[in-house]
């Protein structure tokens, strides 16, 4: 029986890949067959629910933010496809309102720093996200307005990037390598969850899937289109970089030269959440299967026709 190796991000209580604030909690987890069964990994960065209480106490709505900062519960989506799968799984543990995976180290809002007062240049180095409110750390949201009663310390800011951002995307980089020299290929599903974007009836159905490549950028376009073929042909409403055609994650890790693709996927909550869209409704297991078979008819596409593909398909 082929085994499964977890790595927890925690080598030691105080190690990077530990979440600051809490002494033995993984920042992340990593969780693949010693086979490598399939070219595929699945990444989860916005799935983290632990929030030490220094960080809770010091959001002005905890519970709101919370919410509507996670991919709500879309982890259980990608746990039960990787069981079936045998796709590798690498899951956040820290909340994105800690810090979020999906964005440049440098996509900074050096306003929420206390005495930040960088340089001309790294403050040119902010991108569009740090200025709309979500950036590295998250700042405000629609509706809401300012999450955070206090300013981050740099020392804080500091921390979260050596102890969550940047092990977790050694291990996403290690794996895709690993992935890559045995099949030849490998594929990254950055897995993300989306609030409903219109009416599903009607004349033009928002979709319930969107499929991100970075227009073209992060993977190889006959994967892409393989993915919005395989949806299509099974009912699915599904759109193609919007309004999400991914981020940080893609463009980081994606180097179809190298060959290693990055797409990435939004779920829509209200397919596998309850009707508040906070905890796990009677949707999950429909969406589980659809997920499964995407990612089984992609890493047939990644593999290709290759001696490795036709023995794990055997």
């Amino acid at each position: 029986m082929d085994q499964i190796e977890t790595t927890r991000g925690d080598s030691a209580h105080t190690a990077p890949g530990t979440i600051p604030g809490t002494t033995a909690i993984p920042a992340f987890s990593l969780q693949r067959h010693q086979s490598l069964a399939l070219p595929v990994l699945i990444a989860v960065p916005h799935a983290g629910r632990h929030y030490p209480d220094a960080l809770a106490g010091r959001l002005r709505h905890p519970r709101e933010a919370s919410l509507r900062l996670e991919d709500r519960f879309i982890d259980l989506v990608a746990k039960a496809v990787s069981r079936t799968t045998g796709a590798a799984l690498l899951v956040a543990h820290a909340p994105r309102a800690m810090i979020d995976l999906n964005r440049s180290p440098d996509d900074v809002d050096w306003d929420m720093v206390v005495g930040g007062k960088p340089n001309q240049r790294a403050r040119m180095a902010a991108g569009c996200r740090s200025r709309s409110g979500l950036g590295l750390v998250p700042r405000r949201l629609p509706g809401l307005g300012e999450l955070w009663s206090t300013q981050l310390t740099a020392a804080e800011l500091a921390e979260r990037v050596a102890q969550v951002h940047e092990p977790y995307h050694a291990t996403l980089a290690i794996t895709l390598e690993a992935l890559r020299d045995k099949w030849g290929a490998a594929l990254l599903l950055d897995l993300h969850s989306m609030p409903p974007l219109g009416p599903k009836t009607g004349a033009d159905p928002a979709a319930d899937y969107v499929i991100g490549d970075r227009f073209g950028a992060s993977c190889e376009g006959r994967v892409t289109m393989a993915a919005l073929d395989w949806l299509a042909a099974n009912g699915v409403r599904a759109a193609h970089n919007r309004p999400y055609a991914g981020g940080y994650g893609l463009d980081r890790h994606g180097n179809p030269a190298r060959g290693i693709g990055a797409l990435q996927l939004e779920v829509c909550r209200s397919l596998y959440l309850d009707l508040a869209m906070r905890e796990p409704g009677v949707g999950l297991g429909g969406t589980v299967a659809l997920v499964t078979g995407l990612v089984r008819r992609l890493a047939g596409e990644i593999a290709g026709g290759s001696a490795h593909w036709k023995q794990a398909a055997e």
